[in-house]
């Protein structure tokens, strides 16, 4: 009968070991090598890019914005306190002392330890005392968890890095679309005008009889609908501006926001996938430290199976009454090592082993997934950009041509050798020229912020190996 709980309890241990899940990585970090790169490096860009627009209003707009974003704020105090949880890691390796004193009012027991005349009284009891302990970390492991929260932390300050550059870059974008919204306005402007030069002209022939008042009602229905795409215009400049007070975390007192003079032609950016790109973003500099810290945390895991090894010691005063407490008769100390050794936890170190093996597989899958979203991210920007400067080139050659073609359509109705169709078609094709110039003219600005910002955003990268955490993954294989 005695057999039976301890083979049940054998079974349960070995069953579980069985069980138990995975303590080997599985997941290996993207090498730069290997994802297509081309072999020269992006060239510089500076930490304040923006300047290159040459519009001091931006250059306002942006530092307001980095200095009063509630999301950038939000950042900092991740940073913040990933670095008070360094701290506190680090603290953790060194002595500690504690004092501690108490003093009550108690009533002994008649059939308890203590011997008369205290047995069935009432006494004061009470200690003061100051107690010392340092952990030696032989076997490693604070040092384990200080390495964990050193990543951790620079992790959180590379998020804030690239939480500043996204902020600078969506103010810089919307800047720019601000800029387009007013372009498109002198647009929609010109083409109010111009379809109004064109209804009178008709409207004239009408009265004249020389033509129908068909002609005159369909210019007064492409004028009206100018006028719509006018209204429209002006209320896209106004949501541009809602836009940049937000982002630099201020309300309709920031309204105030005049019109952009932005010098087009500015930053200079690589024509191919930059060699250096990984090495550029701070998001994917944030990622390899997630790597790190996970490894860190992996190898405090490990560690946890060796014994704690501690000093400690005590001293003060312990008594039976108030009179003596502080009496040379009622000092007590002492002082010696103190070992801590798991013996049998029913998996539960070999399960936060394991856990934390997870999490660097995790880790390193989403430094690879951030890679592979940075290649396709700077691949769709480079190819944006040359559509939109190839397009805006051919744009200006069809906005010559609408032009010709409007000026001989409206000349040759007005000495009656063509229809009014001809000029309404050749209108309405150089007022959609018109717009389709201006706003390219800001694509591409807005192009090449968008590549800017795929390539880095002016991160001044300091170090990041993912080869390196390759190579410490595979050594901490079991």
């Amino acid at each position: 009968m005695r057999r039976g709980p301890a083979f049940l309890l054998l079974t349960a241990v070995l069953g579980g070991c069985v069980s138990s899940p995975s303590t080997t990585p599985r997941e290996t970090a993207h090498k730069p090598d290997t994802l297509g790169l081309g072999v020269a490096a992006a060239p510089p860009v500076a930490d304040d890019w923006w300047k290159a627009f040459g519009d001091p209003q931006l250059d306002a707009l942006v530092d307001r914005a980095l200095d009063g974003s509630p999301s950038l704020a939000s950042a900092l105090a991740r940073m913040r306190q990933a670095q008070a949880e360094l701290s506190a890691s680090r603290a953790a390796t060194y002595p500690q002392v504690t004092f501690d004193a108490e003093e009550q009012r108690e009533r002994f027991s008649n059939t308890y330890i203590y011997p008369p005349p205290y047995a069935g009284t009432t006494r004061w009891i009470g200690t003061v005392q100051a107690n010392f302990s340092w952990s030696l970390d032989f076997f490693g492991k604070e040092q384990a968890a200080i390495d964990r929260a050193h990543a951790t932390a620079e992790a959180a300050a590379l998020d804030a890095t690239a939480a500043r550059l996204a902020l600078a870059g969506a103010v810089t974008q919307a800047y720019i679309a601000l800029s387009r919204a007013y372009v498109l306005g002198d647009v929609a402007d010109d083409a109010v005008k111009q379809r109004q030069g064109v209804f009178s002209l008709m409207s004239g022939r009408v009265r004249a009889g020389l033509d129908s008042d068909a002609s005159a009602k369909q210019a007064e229905a492409l004028l009206a609908t100018a006028q719509e795409d006018l209204i429209r215009v002006r209320a896209d400049r106004d949501l541009a501006v809602h836009q940049i007070a937000a982002l630099i975390g201020r309300g309709a007192d920031a309204y105030d926001i005049s019109r952009p003079r932005l010098n087009g032609a500015a930053l200079a950016l690589p024509d191919a996938l930059p060699a250096d790109l990984l090495a550029r973003r701070a998001d994917i500099a944030g990622a390899e430290a997630r790597i790190a810290a996970a490894f860190s945390g992996r190898e405090a895991a490990r560690k946890a199976f060796y014994p704690d090894v501690n000093l400690i010691g005590l001293a003060g005063w312990a008594a039976i009454g108030l009179a003596p407490m502080l009496s040379a008769s009622s000092l007590q100390y002492g002082a010696g090592p103190a070992v801590h050794l798991p013996v049998f936890d029913a998996g539960t170190l070999r399960a936060n082993y394991a856990g934390a093996t997870a999490d660097l597989d995790r880790s390193v899958a989403d430094y690879n997934e951030a890679v592979v979203g940075a290649v396709k991210q700077t691949a769709d920007a480079l190819s944006e950009l040359r559509a939109v400067e190839n397009r805006a080139v051919q744009e200006k050659r069809a906005l010559a041509a609408t032009q010709v073609s409007f000026d001989l359509s409206l000349r040759r109705y007005r000495s009656g050798l063509s229809p009014q169709l001809n000029v309404f078609d050749a209108e309405d094709l150089l007022i959609r020229a018109r717009r389709d110039d201006a706003a390219l003219s800001a694509d591409t600005a807005s192009a090449r912020v968008t590549l800017l910002m795929a390539i880095g955003g002016g991160f001044a990268p300091t170090n990041g190996n993912p080869g390196e955490l390759n190579s410490k993954r595979d050594g901490a294989h079991d």
